[in-house]
C-alpha cells in the first residue's frame, strides 16, 4: 500500500526515485528490497533501505514505471503508473503491512483497547500519512497518490465528546471529554485527554475527574515505546472504610521490537498509587514474546498480571481503568494475580486459527454487583468475614474482593473474513469460574466463602468492522457462559469483559452542508439483556446482584476538529 508519493521536475539527464518504506505502525523498515520495473515487469534497478527505512535509485530513463518493496514477513507492496521525465526526482513512500495483521483480526486484548478513544491509532496514521512535498525549481509541486486509506488530516487533531450513561462503573452521569493529539517533526507522537464528570449522588450532585497524557517515541530494531500518565478523582465512591471518595494516580509503560525476522517482544507494566480509607501502591508487569517459525504460523508466550493491560496493544487508548481498592481488616486491598499463556496460532486462507494453554494463579479476584447499599450494608461489609465493598452511588454499582483461585484450560480463537471490511471471530474457552453455592443464602456478611470456583466452559461470536455505505463502525459480540457464574471464565481472554450481548456503534452524522464534518455519534452498551444475575438481599431487605458484568449503556456525541 502506497502511503505517499510526490513528484518533483528538476533539471538533469536521468531520473531519480527515493522515498521511505514503512510499517503499518509508522515504523521505518530496514533491509526491504525495492524494486523499479518497466510496465513489462523487467527491473531496471533495485535498493535495500538503510537503517531509516530510506532507499535511492538512480540513472532512469525517462518512461512509465512501477516500484515495488519486499521484506521477511511482509506482504509486497507496489505503486504503479509512475511517469518520469527527463531529470524528474520522485519521492515514492511506501507501507508494509505484516502477514498477520493485513489478513487476520486476532485481538489480544479486551475492548477498551481499540474502541472509542483510540488515541494513538490516529496519531501512527497522522505520522504514516502526513504528506511529503517537494519543490521544484519552478516553484511547482505535483503531488500523487494510490492510497485508498491516506487521510488528510493535519499532524495536530483535537476531539471533543460529551456522554451520558448508566450502570457503568465509574462511568455513570454526564462526561466531557476533550482529547489533543500531536505528531511531532520526529515522529513522536504526544495526546492530552481530560474528562470532567457531573455526576448525581443521592448526598449531592458531584465532579469527576480523568486526566490523562501519552507519548510515544520510534526505537531502534523497528521498536517503539510509549508512556501514560493518569490521574483520576471520583468523589462517589464509597464503601467500608468510609471512604471520602476514591483517587488514582497510574504510570502505564510498554515497549515493544523485532529481533530479526524471527520473534517480536513486548515488555511493561503498571505502576499505580491508590487513596480511598488508606493507601495502596502495586506495581503489574507484563511480557509478550512471539516467534515467526514459518510465513503461515506462529508460536507465541505471554504473562500478564492486570487484565486490563497485557501487551502494547494495551495503550492505543490512553484512557486507563480506575483500580478497584476495598478496605478490609485496616487494610487496603486491590485486584492481583497471574496469567501464563503459551498459544500456536496458523494463517488460514485470509483468517486465523489460534490455539492457547493457560494457567491463572488469583491472589484477589475483582466481583461486580447492582443494587443500592444501605449504612446496614456497610457495616456488613466491613466485619472480617465480609471482604470489603467500593460502591458508586451515581450509579448504583459496586465491586468487592474475593479470594482467589487457580485455574487452567484452552483458549480456542478463529477469524475469518466476511468482507473486506467485516471480520467474524469464534471464541472457545475452558477454564474456572466463581459461583454460589446451590441453594445457600448469600449475603454481603458471608459471600466470600459462599462463593467457590468451578469447571466451565465460554463461547463467544463476535463481528468487527464498517458497513460500507453508511461508513458505520461497528463491534458486536455474544458471549455466553453458564449464567450461575458471577465472574468469566478464562478472564485475561480477549472477549471476557463483553458478558452475553454487548456492542458498539459509531456512525459519522451527516445532513448535507447543514452540520460541520467530524461529527459522530456513539453508542457503548455492555450485556444488554442483563442475563447472567445472581439476586440476594441486602442488610434492609434491599435487592443487590452480582453479575459478570451488570448492564451498562453510555451515549453520545463527539466533535473532531
Amino acid at each position: 500500500m502506497l502511503s505517499t508519493a510526490s513528484v518533483c521536475l528538476a533539471a538533469g539527464e536521468g531520473a531519480t526515485i527515493s522515498g521511505v518504506v514503512r510499517d503499518a505502525d509508522g515504523v521505518a523498515q530496514m533491509g526491504a528490497l525495492v524494486q523499479v520495473m518497466t510496465n513489462g515487469s523487467v527491473l531496471v534497478g533495485k535498493a535495500f533501505t538503510d537503517l531509516h527505512g530510506r532507499y535511492l535509485v538512480t540513472r532512469l530513463v525517462p518512461g512509465k514505471y512501477q516500484v515495488k518493496a519486499t521484506a521477511a514477513l511482509f506482504v509486497p507492496t507496489t505503486r504503479g503508473n509512475l511517469q518520469l521525465q527527463p531529470g524528474a526526482r520522485a519521492i515514492v513512500n511506501l507501507t508494509l503491512n505484516t502477514l498477520f495483521s493485513s489478513t487476520t483480526w486476532l485481538p489480544a486484548e479486551r475492548r477498551k483497547a481499540d474502541e472509542p478513544g483510540d488515541d494513538w491509532k490516529w496519531t501512527l496514521r497522522s505520522a504514516t500519512n502526513r504528506p511529503i512535498l517537494r519543490l521544484a525549481e519552478n516553484g511547482n509541486v505535483m503531488t500523487v497518490s494510490s492510497s485508498a486509506t491516506e487521510s488528510p488530516t493535519p499532524s495536530d487533531r483535537a476531539r471533543a465528546a460529551v456522554s451520558s450513561g448508566d450502570g457503568g462503573f465509574a462511568d455513570g452521569g454526564v462526561h466531557n471529554v476533550f482529547t489533543v493529539d500531536r505528531v511531532l517533526d520526529d515522529g513522536a507522537g504526544m495526546v492530552l485527554r481530560a474528562d470532567i464528570g457531573t455526576v448525581l449522588t443521592p448526598r449531592a450532585n458531584m465532579q469527576s475527574m480523568d486526566l490523562s497524557s501519552g507519548f510515544e517515541r520510534r526505537l531502534g530494531f523497528a521498536g517503539s515505546t510509549r508512556s501514560v500518565v493518569s490521574y483520576q478523582s471520583h468523589p462517589e465512591m464509597t464503601g467500608s472504610g468510609n471512604p471520602s471518595g476514591l483517587q488514582a494516580f497510574q504510570v502505564a509503560t510498554a515497549q515493544k521490537m523485532q529481533i530479526g525476522d524471527a520473534a517480536d517482544v513486548e515488555v511493561g507494566g503498571v505502576v499505580y498509587l491508590v487513596h480511598t480509607a488508606g493507601y495502596a501502591v502495586a506495581s503489574r508487569p507484563f511480557l509478550k514474546l512471539t516467534t515467526h517459525p514459518s510465513e503461515d504460523w506462529t508460536v507465541g508466550y505471554r504473562m500478564a498480571t492486570s487484565r486490563d493491560l497485557q501487551s502494547y496493544a494495551g495503550l492505543n487508548s490512553i484512557q486507563q481503568e480506575l483500580p478497584v481498592a476495598v478496605m478490609s481488616q485496616n487494610k487496603l486491598r486491590t485486584e492481583h494475580g497471574l496469567h501464563q499463556e503459551f498459544s500456536v496460532g496458523r494463517k488460514v486462507g485470509p483468517g486465523m486459527l489460534q490455539v492457547a494453554y493457560y494457567l491463572d494463579s488469583l491472589d484477589q479476584v475483582v466481583v461486580s454487583g447492582g443494587g443500592a447499599l444501605g449504612p446496614a450494608d456497610m457495616v456488613q461489609a466491613d466485619l472480617p468475614s465480609a471482604g470489603g465493598i467500593l460502591g458508586d452511588e451515581a450509579t448504583n454499582s459496586f465491586r468487592l474482593l474475593n479470594a482467589g483461585y487457580k485455574a487452567h484450560g484452552m483458549n480456542l480463537v478463529l477469524t475469518e473474513p466476511l468482507s473486506p471490511n467485516m471480520w467474524v471471530a469464534l471464541e472457545y474457552s475452558t477454564g474456572a469460574a466463581l459461583a454460589a453455592k446451590e441453594d445457600d443464602v448469600i449475603t454481603l456478611q458471608n459471600i466470600s466463602e459462599e462463593l467457590i470456583p468451578l469447571t466451565a466452559q465460554s463461547a463467544t461470536i463476535a463481528v468487527k468492522g464498517r458497513v460500507l455505505r453508511s461508513g458505520t463502525k461497528i463491534r458486536a459480540a455474544y458471549r455466553w457462559q453458564p449464567t450461575r457464574m458471577v465472574t468469566a471464565v478464562d478472564p485475561y481472554a480477549a472477549f471476557s469483559d463483553q458478558a452475553y450481548l454487548s456492542f458498539y456503534l459509531r456512525q459519522a452524522i451527516r445532513l448535507g452542508n447543514i452540520l460541520p464534518p467530524g461529527l459522530e455519534a456513539t453508542v457503548d452498551v455492555t450485556n444488554l439483556l442483563a442475563e447472567g444475575y445472581r439476586p440476594f438481599l441486602s442488610a434492609d431487605g434491599k435487592t443487590l446482584f452480582l453479575a459478570q458484568s451488570p448492564r451498562a449503556v453510555r451515549a453520545g456525541l463527539a466533535f473532531t476538529f
